[in-house]
């Protein structure tokens, strides 16, 4: 019988705060446009963009109506991970479902292009509070391969803890105190209970706390409608700004797009669709779709409404991905004989959890007069007002390295977690 690999994959703990910080611009590469595009990370972005947003389709496929958020980056990193101690079909089954093309990279670039993320998320001088690691607790009588220790610890600077998993009450506590540290405490008691057979628990975190270049004015916040479905409403704290913001108006998909940013290179996405195109929306949900919104951007000035939130999500992994095509990892026919010494293993489990707390906080009080002097024109129309009164979808993306850090989408401001 093949022992258990318990894959525990989450991302942890995203917290928007507001701070008055001016917008900062990244100086420009000193490399050519050929040089940047060969960049393994900048290879590997198509790839994980398709990912996300495939697996997004078939979280809302199964949720339907309900809060969707979750790290489609840490998912795709903790399978690349295991996927250099997978051999045979099991291998070209997680390649195929991870969306790696083999035509456009080599498989080493895949795991460099994961290197350079890591490197470039945890880098110490960024603004923005961004950290993401990887993580084997191991069985006291599993020895894993040389080749595989060192590959997963320098492709993605995973280290390896000694646990006994015979006894599951201390294991238990030793992976979720682990999990509370590296999450702020953000995610506390994450793992119940340990399968008598499992042998390793894999673990990916992701964690954000990110300021708005501009912060939302902590006054202006007021109580304000939102509306569910064209029936049902609840309350919701409504944060209000005024001032010019990168916006596209999609109307062949029928819906508005903001962008937000945060210090330190980080910025979001917000998407609103008009009444009734939320589906439309989510269908088109491609990286060329983004793509798109990203060069028809137009700074202009608004009104923008937009609520004060707090949700997390969970999901079964496994479940998703097996609906997805990729299987074999997680059955007896699994390979993955490049991870450890005399035994024969697959994945049991996959799980993820995802928060995020978006609000204004963060500012001091502060007052400041302002009269613009400028001649006397006809009219102008006034700026347009984009109130996310409705779902919404929301992406939070890395600048440095073109990556989809989360993605979701807000149905149910109020609703702690689905």
């Amino acid at each position: 019988m093949k022992s258990a690999l318990y894959l525990c994959l989450l991302f942890l703990g995203l917290q928007v705060q507001g701070q008055q910080q001016e917008q900062i611009h990244p100086s420009p590469e000193e490399k050519s446009q050929a040089d940047v595009e060969n960049l393994p990370h900048v290879k590997l972005a198509p790839s994980n963009a398709d990912f996300a947003f495939k697996l997004y389709k078939q979280i809302r496929g199964e949720l339907g109506d309900k809060n969707i958020f979750f790290s489609p980056l840490s998912i795709s990193t903790a399978f690349a991970m295991l996927s250099l101690g997978a051999r045979s079909s099991t291998l070209r089954d997680l390649h195929k479902g991870l969306a790696f093309n083999l035509t456009q990279m080599e498989e080493q670039e895949i795991h460099e292009g994961f290197q350079h993320i890591l490197q470039m998320l945890n880098d110490p001088h960024r603004e923005a509070q961004l950290n993401m690691g990887n993580t084997l607790f191991v069985d006291k009588k599993v020895e894993l391969l040389q080749n595989f220790l060192d590959r997963v610890t320098n492709f993605y600077f995973a280290e390896a803890i000694s646990s006994n998993f015979q006894n599951p009450p201390e294991a238990i506590k030793e992976i979720n105190k682990y999990v509370e540290t590296k999450t702020h405490g953000k995610i506390v008691d994450l793992v119940k209970s340990i399968d008598p057979e499992t042998v390793m628990v894999l673990i990916n975190y992701i964690y954000f706390k990110g300021a708005w270049e501009r912060p939302f004015d902590e006054s202006s916040t007021r109580d304000s409608d939102f509306f569910l479905d064209a029936k049902n409403s609840v309350k919701v704290k409504m944060m209000y700004e005024e001032d010019y913001f990168n916006v596209h108006r999609d109307e062949k998909l029928s819906c508005w797009v903001v962008e937000i940013p945060y210090k330190g290179n980080v910025t979001s996405f917000f998407v609103l669709p008009d009444e009734g195109a939320m589906k439309e929306v989510e269908d088109a949900l491609l990286k060329e779709t983004v793509s798109e919104w990203l060069r028809s951007f137009k700074k202009s000035e608004i009104y923008l409404d937009l609520p004060r939130f707090s949700v997390s999500s969970s999901f079964d992994v496994k479940s998703l991905l097996e609906k997805m095509g990729v299987t074999e990892v997680f059955s007896n026919r699994a390979d993955l004989s490049g991870v450890a010494k005399n035994h024969l293993l697959k994945v049991s489990e996959a799980i993820h959890k995802a928060t995020v707390d978006v609000r204004e906080n963060g500012t001091e009080a502060a007052a400041v007069t302002l009269m613009r002097i400028m001649p006397m024109s006809l009219p102008f129309p006034p700026p347009p007002r984009i109130t996310f009164n409705r779902p919404f979808l929301m992406m939070i993306i890395d600048k440095n390295t073109d990556g989809l850090l989360f993605l979701g989408k807000i149905v149910n401001p109020t609703a702690k977690e689905d």
